[in-house]
């Protein structure tokens, strides 16, 4: 099928993948139809197999995008922080998962909520992601317990539950609510530093 008049692989290619995390995070992966998509871009339900093979294709490119954007988000931000000081580390860890992730609340919700929907060998290359990510968490504790920073025996676990208690920020946290985004972060790294005994 002919690509619609105006459609452009560098406009409209975002354009589906930014309909589809808005369907997906509304309706759930399994309601939301190719033609929905295409309805909400502007195009013709074919020409969407322009820019995607398929749902689950277009699933995995936005987990996989997000987890990406996530690993080189937070790479960046270590950068700029001293590594040979666990607890800086960890505040800035903290800060920087509730900063990123509150601006993309859609994309955190289908990241979880849709992982059942992934097949087998998208869903391992994801946890893959995710567990890079953790790790980077992990070490940081690792690091603090080894020095007599923090008081953490179980360095995995307690990594999995802090980014599981960042994240729930998710839930209600809005931009024009009582708490600034700083404030959050602010209330929520005492949270974490009390939680490692720091």
């Amino acid at each position: 099928m002919a690509r619609t008049q105006g459609s452009h692989s560098d406009i409209t290619g975002p354009k589906v993948r930014d309909a589809a995390l808005r369907l997906f995070a509304r309706h759930g992966f399994a309601a939301v139809s190719m033609r929905q998509i295409a309805t909400e871009v502007g195009v013709q339900a074919g020409a969407l197999y322009n820019y995607t093979p398929d749902k689950q294709s277009l699933l995995f490119d936005l987990l996989k995008g997000h987890m990406d954007d996530l690993l080189a988000g937070w790479s960046q931000e270590a950068a700029h922080v001293d590594v040979t000081d666990p607890a800086a580390a960890l505040e800035a860890f903290t800060r920087f998962h509730i900063r990123f992730n509150t601006q993309r609340a859609d994309a955190v919700f289908i990241s979880y909520m849709e992982l059942r929907n992934l097949s087998p060998e998208n869903f391992d290359a994801i946890g893959a992601l995710r567990r890079d990510y953790e790790s980077s968490l992990e070490e940081i504790l690792r690091r603090g317990a080894q020095a007599g920073v923090f008081v953490v025996q179980e360095p995995r676990i307690t990594a999995m539950a802090l980014i599981a208690m960042l994240t729930g920020v998710n839930t209600w946290f809005r931009e024009q609510g009582r708490l600034s985004r700083p404030e959050v972060e602010t209330l929520y790294w005492n949270l974490v530093r009390h939680s490692v005994g720091t």
